[in-house]
């Protein structure tokens, strides 16, 4: 198991410059993007970085799902800062966009494929000392204050990849839950449908002990292992917090109890799939995002057409686990229960469409997009996005059941419409 360290409570913000302080460091990275460096969470930062003397230069200029242009461009400047530390500050994001530049800066003569998860990149174990970065989450989602992993949209094939390695995890996690008073409904929404989808995908994903082949060298083993009886635990209880308190987080900002909750279960799905993984959902997520045409999402202040990563993952579960149910389908059906499902008179042999029904339930309830068609695709987009999530390997070989192109072709064209 690999995670970060992790502080929790409100108003633990205050403490980072005190942490920088007791680390030694010297010249600081802040980095966050245009939206934030105007909000609370960067305001309470830079108090106190102030208060405590600390040297720091900020760069604001991460795009919201990052690309690898936007990845370099952030590099360059820490290249260029020298510093030796790193606070990001936002969703999961700048927290990825920090990590590729730390990882980077830390290792300037690699060139920028050497990293990139395989087939797109190289995929080279990380073996260089990184600095030291301190994460501070503004959304409910993506866990990336505990993982090793840096997802970014790679623009020439029109897909996402990203970097997965516990090297780059981040030293400490700041969970302060007052930062997610500011974030808007469909922020709420969608960054906890990744939440939900982390917590599914990792609790049915293919058993640790049933991949294959062993690495020869534990430094070859990748960060996502298979769902296993630790990450079990952390998958669970994120989805449990989801049932009870996402849909009250969405509807009311100000129920605090709820935005603190979700807070804590991004955080737990980030060590469940942190170190099981995702599978499907989150595979065939790359391509939905990376091709996306004109759509713009509702309380996103951006300049460019983007599917956000939580609605381009939650779209396709109805899809994905009436397919992966035929294996462990007990584990299907715990989750729906979870969920809200009556399973009392259930067959098990119904499990995939019994939590297909509750997601969708689920999904109607938060008004949520009816399917990738309310997106902008149609099924004439069906082979580029199966073209588009074949180089996935590092996540699509953990799903429960192995699937065709023909398999992902239907996954998609059931994907189109929900309700």
């Amino acid at each position: 198991m690999a995670i970060s360290n992790i502080r929790y409570g409100e108003g633990v913000t205050k403490e980072i410059g005190m942490d920088l302080q007791n680390l030694g460091a010297r010249i600081v990275c802040l980095m966050t993007d245009k939206n934030l460096s105007q909000l609370p969470p960067v305001n309470a930062v830079l108090n106190s970085l102030a208060k405590y003397g600390i040297n720091f230069q900020m760069y604001d200029n991460v795009r919201v799902e990052p690309t690898d242009q936007s990845f370099l461009d952030a590099i360059k400047f820490a290249k260029k800062g020298e510093f030796d530390a790193y606070v990001a500050v936002g969703g999961g994001s700048v927290i990825d966009t920090c990590k590729a530049a730390n990882l980077y800066a830390s290792s300037p003569t690699s060139d920028f494929l050497d990293y990139v998860n395989a087939p797109i990149g190289k995929g080279k174990p990380v073996t260089v000392p990184l600095k030291p970065l301190i994460a501070v989450p503004t959304t409910a989602g993506t866990g990336s204050e505990t993982t090793g992993v840096a997802i970014f949209d790679f623009k020439q094939l029109k897909v996402k990849t990203g970097i997965a390695s516990r090297a780059i995890k981040p030293t400490l996690g700041i969970i302060d839950p007052l930062h997610t008073l500011s974030m808007p409904e469909r922020i709420v929404a969608n960054s906890g449908f990744d939440v939900l989808c982390h917590a599914l995908e990792s609790y049915t994903a293919l058993p640790y002990n049933m991949r294959s082949p062993c690495p020869s060298n534990p430094i070859n083993r990748p960060a996502y292992q298979g769902s296993n009886p630790i990450s079990d635990v952390w998958a669970l209880h994120a989805l449990r917090i989801v049932a009870k308190y996402l849909k009250r987080a969405i509807r009311n900002p100000e129920d605090r109890e709820a935005r603190a909750n979700m807070h804590l279960a991004s955080a737990f799905a980030g060590i469940g799939f942190g170190n099981a993984g995702v599978h499907l959902c989150h595979g065939m997520s790359y391509p939905i995002s990376g091709l996306v045409k004109t759509y713009k999402p509702k309380d996103y202040n951006v300049d460019h057409s983007l599917v956000p990563h939580g609605l381009s993952v939650v779209l396709t579960s109805p899809a994905v686990f009436t397919f992966t149910a035929q294996i462990h389908p007990e584990r299907h059906l715990e989750a729906a229960e979870i969920l809200g499902a009556d399973i009392r008179t259930a067959r098990i042999k119904d499990a995939g469409f019994i939590l297909a029904d509750t997601l969708r339930k689920f999904l109607f309830d938060l008004n949520v997009d009816d399917g990738l068609a309310a997106i902008g695709y149609s099924k004439a987009d069906i082979p580029a996005l199966v073209k588009g999530t074949l180089p996935q390997e590092r996540v699509t070989k953990l799903s429960p059941r192995p699937q065709t192109e023909e398999d992902l072709s239907a996954l998609f064209e059931a994907s189109m419409k929900l309700y």
